[in-house]
């Protein structure tokens, strides 16, 4: 038994839990890049997009050109689509000139709006002899079917995200052959499939899908070259292009158990990704292939720059949203994507992954991280950083250099990943180790001081005093005035009682802590708060009044958008009110409770004249009241009135007590000024038992512009000396009053 019990603490000194979890990452990671998630693969299509940016591909030959509908074409012979005579002269125009293949980024899935038979039956006026003469003209269709039966054309087919129920399955479609695996459980997969009006289709030399598909952040890395649509299998544009330039009957696929290898025709063979989809091996914008639409119907264009061309027929113009994001550009119109392709398959500049990359990673990864687990915790920091860096370069240049040099894809961004979390782990797990006492000291007090506080003390532990000790504080007792009628609004919505208790005790907590205060404790609608301790504030009375100051300023804040936010919603508004009382003087702070449980808290008579204080202040009518010695150290920075003399119940000796009316700037205005000195007299003549002169004081006060100020105590007094008027208080009385509730 015993040695069972050494077991776990020799595992946790030669081996350790910080390596054993390091073993799991291993393991985690692994199972993730096998997994290949969403996030995963975007941090590693990233990494390829940098590689593009620098060091696109270069161009060395241009086999493509792009006749563009663009905004000059458009201006000039008005808004797309134009007729279909017209396109047909621009495909007469381009074989005259000497187009190998003319495909067309766009597609024509319903007849020409202007064909004759259709102006006939939608033109009023016209006589029968006219509307017959337009019947028997060939259709506008018709006239475009002949043009591309003279010449080499491939349209433009779309994927569609629903099924279309009119789709003619009779309509010609390119032969595959297949080897290997059954590929279309790889392909994607389009419900729907839009295909041009029969009459085309039928004088086409090919059909394929222009769709391009962006990644999830909308840029455009892969371009699919074979895929399903609605039940057909259906080459990409720009595989389609390709056979009918190579005069290949069939194309052949060629899959494996893992997905689609390649697709290929006669002269060429282009790897894939296990979806069929093609690397585009991006070059920057090229303007120079781009030739106005009007420019070849206006017979306005070199000769070389059609001839011995796979031409594109497609769109840069804005207006008609075919522009698209790539690694090397935000603004790249989707047909010149489609020649990016051609470009390179015919040049032979395509990139791709190789078949055993991910085998590649999965060991790099594996070796890297058992040296790392292994060997981490013998060096120092310098040398591990150190070997950190030359890890990290060496998997980036690795994955540079066959980028650069063979056009391979090879991932670094798994690897570098797994090792540098095993790398971080250990790091802080010996981090953690070291941190153990500020940890518990953040721990044990950040729920009490303001974040600046608990890291003063974290670092410096030694001014803490844990148990228990005697020191002079300052005690603050808040509590919201009116709680119990608030409440009962709320019956029926207890989380939204909730949400406002939370919402008035944020802006006062963070009161108290951006004044060096402590929080003791949260009771209901109420906060206990000193100030002095763990940490020495010799400012203490000050601060505490500061922000007893500052919290009532911020309940003013928070009044002002709740009565917005009621005038808003239709709803009464009941403003929020907060009493507060504070007292200084020495009591027992440290760390009270059980063995099980404890709390950093302070008990003494100081703190129980403070709760009274707090429970007094609605009777006086102002919301701050404290304590004689509170009031004697703060007495040149605030607006101090002097209020009782008073006998708390429980203490033996009274108590002079002060409201705190407002900063230095109030204590020197005039108004308060005749305040105090009404208070002054008032009391005077009170305490010298001139109940007359103390009512007649009471009353001259009461006309004064400020009157409403002093109406609560006013009232409080005038109660007072009329039971005085009835039963005089004894011959010994000193002038002070007796609280009969705590």
């Amino acid at each position: 038994m015993k040695r069972l019990g050494a077991l776990p603490r020799w595992f946790k000194r030669r081996i350790g839990y910080a390596r054993l979890l390091c073993l799991a990452l291993l393991i985690g990671f692994a199972a993730l890049r096998y997994a290949d998630p969403a996030p995963v693969e975007e941090i590693r299509v990233r990494t390829f997009d940098a590689f593009q940016r620098i060091d696109p591909r270069k161009k060395t030959a241009r086999p493509v050109t792009i006749v563009d509908i663009d905004d000059k074409s458009l201006e000039k012979l008005g808004q797309w689509p134009w007729p279909r005579t017209r396109i047909a002269d621009l495909i007469t125009e381009l074989t005259r000139l000497g187009a190998v293949v003319i495909a067309f980024d766009a597609v024509f899935p319903e007849p020409d709006r202007l064909n004759p038979a259709l102006a006939a039956d939608t033109f009023r006026n016209l006589d029968e002899e006219t509307r017959a003469r337009l019947r028997a003209l060939p259709s506008n269709d018709q006239i475009f079917a002949d043009a591309i039966r003279k010449s080499r054309v491939v349209l433009g087919e779309s994927g569609l995200p629903e099924e279309i129920a009119t789709l003619d399955k009779t309509l010609p479609v390119t032969g595959l052959a297949m080897l290997g695996e059954e590929p279309q459980r790889f392909m994607f997969d389009f419900p729907g499939l839009l295909r041009n009006v029969p009459v085309l289709e039928h004088a086409a030399a090919g059909r394929g899908l222009f769709t391009i598909k962006p990644e999830r952040d909308g840029i455009v890395r892969r371009v699919p070259m074979i895929m399903q649509a609605q039940g057909q299998t259906m080459p990409s544009l720009t595989f389609e292009i390709l056979r009918v330039a190579s005069g290949s009957g069939t194309i052949l696929i060629k899959a494996e158990k893992a997905g689609i290898k390649s697709i290929g025709v006669k002269g060429f063979q282009i790897p894939t990704d296990h979806n069929g989809q093609l690397w585009v091996h991006y070059a920057r914008n090229d303007a120079s292939i781009y030739v106005p639409a009007v420019n070849v119907l206006e017979k306005n264009v070199a000769p070389d720059m059609i001839a011995g061309k796979l031409v594109l027929i497609g769109t840069s113009a804005a207006g008609l949203y075919d522009i698209k994001t790539t690694p090397v550009s935000r603004a790249m119109p989707g047909v010149e994507i489609h020649a990016q392709v051609l470009e390179s398959a015919l040049t032979g500049a395509v990139i791709s992954q190789p078949n055993n990359g991910i085998a590649v990673e999965f060991a790099t990864a594996l070796l890297f991280g058992l040296l790392v687990i292994a060997f981490a915790p013998l060096f120092g920091p310098v040398t591990l950083v150190a070997l950190g860096a030359a890890f990290a370069a060496a998997l980036l240049g690795t994955s540079v250099y066959f980028y650069t040099q063979h056009r391979l894809l090879i991932d670094f961004t798994y690897p570098l990943m797994s090792t540098t979390s095993i790398y971080l782990t250990l790091i802080f797990s010996s981090f953690v180790r070291e941190q153990a006492q500020r940890r518990q000291i953040r721990s044990a007090f950040g729920q009490y001081l303001s974040p600046a506080l608990v890291e003063q003390l974290a670092q410096s532990p030694e001014k803490l005093v844990l148990g228990g000790e005697e020191r002079e504080m300052t005690i603050m007792f808040s509590d919201m005035r009116g709680f119990t009628s608030i409440s009962e609004t709320y019956k029926s919505d207890p989380q939204g009682l909730t949400a406002l208790m939370n919402r008035f005790l944020t802006p006062l907590t963070n009161a108290i802590l951006s004044r060096k205060g402590t929080i003791d404790k949260y009771m209901g609608d109420a906060i206990m708060a000193f100030w002095n301790a763990p940490l020495d504030d010799k400012d203490h009375e000050l601060n505490a009044c500061e922000a007893a100051l500052d919290m009532l300023e911020r309940v003013d804040e928070l009044n002002q958008a709740r009565e917005l936010e009621a005038k808003e919603e239709g709803r009464p508004f009941i403003p929020l009110n907060a009493g507060i009382g504070l007292n200084t003087g020495t009591c027992v702070v440290g760390n009270m409770g059980s063995d099980q449980r404890f709390d950093y808290s302070v008990f003494g008579d100081s703190v129980n004249l403070a709760s009274r204080l707090e429970g007094q202040s609605k009777e006086y009518g102002f919301p701050i009241i404290v304590g004689s010695r509170t009031a004697l150290a703060v007495k040149d920075r605030f607006a101090i009135l002097e209020l009782d003399f008073i006998m708390v119940k429980g203490k033996k000796e009274p108590e002079v007590i002060y409201a705190i009316a407002g900063r230095e700037d109030v204590a020197q205005s005039g108004r308060f000024q005749r305040l105090r000195n009404l208070t002054i007299e008032m009391l005077a003549c009170y305490r010298n038992r001139d109940w007359e002169g103390a009512l007649a004081t009471i009353e001259r006060g009461r006309k004064t512009d400020d009157a409403n100020a002093l109406e609560l105590l006013y009232d409080l007094y005038e109660v007072r000396i009329r039971g005085y008027l009835e039963n005089p208080p004894p011959e010994d009385w000193n002038g002070a009053f007796a609280l009969l509730t705590k």
